[in-house]
């Protein structure tokens, strides 16, 4: 990858306002200060503009698969990083529902070989699949979604037992 030096930004980052420079190589910011030199890194001149930490979005509807003439996680990604997105967590309710393992699986192959922004998914459950919800890793996931009022498809869950096994066990 390539090294980048951005001079003269005004850094916003927890709660604070500052003018800084700021060394990036391979991908991962290395250094932040004043009057930073990088002969080998090609130099962005900042002066009079904002550098903002990436903002994570942690409910989208891409609609891949099913329903990529709406949208896909392709374009979707792209007009997110362009207004400074750059995590996302995308709802369950495509076509078609993401309720089983093969399916999350799915998702996630398509972002890994579309997606220009990092991503996570929601396991989507239903008064069906608590034993597909069960088999969720929770280091794979963002999360477990629940739909408990109306929703697409089969993914509404009015199901005591269901739900005291989701909010128990998964």
């Amino acid at each position: 990858m390539n090294t980048y030096l951005i001079k003269g930004a005004t850094l916003v980052n927890e709660g604070q306002q500052f003018i800084a420079d700021v060394l990036v190589k391979n991908g991962l910011i290395e250094k932040i200060g004043q009057s930073l030199a990088a002969p080998e890194a090609q130099e962005i001149n900042a002066d009079g503009l904002y550098l903002l930490p990436g903002m994570i979005d942690d409910q989208v509807h891409f609609r891949e698969p099913g329903l990529t003439h709406k949208a896909d996680i392709f374009t979707e990604s792209m007009a997110a990083v362009a207004g400074g997105i750059t995590s996302f967590m995308e709802m369950p309710n495509t076509v078609p529902n993401t309720l089983t393992q093969d399916l999350l699986a799915d998702k996630y192959q398509i972002a890994s070989e579309t997606s220009l922004a990092n991503y996570s998914f929601y396991m989507g459950a239903s008064n069906d699949n608590i034993d597909e919800v069960l088999k969720t890793d929770p280091k794979n996931v963002c999360g477990i979604k629940v739909f408990m009022g109306s929703s697409t498809g089969n993914m509404l869950v009015d199901n005591e037992k269901t739900l005291e096994n989701i909010f128990s066990k998964a």
